[in-house]
């Protein structure tokens, strides 16, 4: 099936979608920090890049989106433009996903995952839920 629009207005939309500081990994920090959670972003150095680092607990956070990841839920289509382009791109973006979890729980770090699904389109009450859960989580299987 062909785009409807043309190759430069899709690359144009397509260069707008954030990697880093999206409002879901925002309203992620924003509950962990009132939440007494001090943290490291961008995890240089660190396999795969985690959104969030906390040191102390030695735990990181991945903020994944629905789509890019490939999570079986209700925000995954995969595109009917270049099916087998995005086939390709998203199955590697899991591949790579899988690996990087693996070295970081070699390195002795453990993993934690916010879907975009757990948050988007909620109400606030059931967001600041996921938040607590995530903090507990991380308090019970953390060091600090």
């Amino acid at each position: 099936m062909a785009d409807i629009i043309s190759p430069e207005q899709r690359s144009a939309l397509m260069s707008r979608i954030r990697g880093k500081n999206t409002g879901i990994e925002l309203e992620v920090r924003k509950g962990l920090h009132a939440l007494g959670f001090r943290y490291r972003l961008g995890g240089a150095g660190l396999p795969g890049r985690p959104d969030i680092v906390l040191p102390r607990h030695r735990t990181v956070v991945f903020v994944h989106g629905c789509f890019w990841h490939l999570h079986d839920c209700h925000l995954f289509r995969w595109p009917k433009s270049r099916p087998e382009f995005w086939k390709k791109k998203i199955i590697a973006n899991q591949e790579r996903d899988r690996r990087s979890v693996g070295k970081l729980k070699d390195q002795g770090w453990k993993v934690e995952t916010v879907w975009e699904c757990e948050l988007r389109g909620h109400p606030p009450a059931q967001r600041a839920e996921v938040i607590l859960a995530l903090a507990e989580r991380i308090r019970k299987r953390g060091f600090g």
